[in-house]
């Protein structure tokens, strides 16, 4: 089965990212898998640098590690089989990036259910399905 299942993170909406989780766990225990916790940040805009403090992004960074180290503790799965990863950038271009540089052969992604905004504007599902260099399933309610 998979051996290798990359769980892109929301860490502003969990509940959405929580749909990916419960569906990666069940795979990789059918494949004794090793399974990556990856979220994004974007990077702080030019414009707000003189309004943010000089070390908010290594904040925001070690609030994310801490973030991603207590949803990994808490996926129901051996501890040592479960890793995680910050990229900064666009969400779907770096979750890609992410796959392809770990190796992953799936990856898990929590998604709404679509709607008339994301069939105009688009969605960084969409776009992961589309472009992906493995298998991508989706998890919806």
């Amino acid at each position: 089965m998979y051996k290798k299942i990359l769980i892109p993170v929301d860490l502003s909406e969990p509940a959405m990212s929580e749909k990916g989780e419960a569906a990666a766990v069940e795979l990789a225990k059918i494949g004794d898998a090793e399974i990556r916790l990856v979220t994004v940040q974007f990077p702080t805009p030019l414009t707000f640098m003189d309004y943010v403090p000089d070390d908010f992004e290594a904040q925001l960074r070690e609030n994310s590690e801490s973030a991603l180290k207590e949803l990994a503790a808490g996926l129901d799965y051996p501890k040592e089989k479960v890793s995680t990863a910050i990229r900064l950038g666009s969400v779907y271009a770096e979750v890609l990036a992410e796959a392809e540089a770990w190796g992953a052969d799936l990856i898990v992604i929590g998604s709404h259910r679509p709607s008339m905004s994301t069939y105009l504007l688009g969605s960084n599902a969409k776009t992961i399905v589309r472009h992906a260099k493995c298998s991508v399933l989706v998890a919806r309610d």
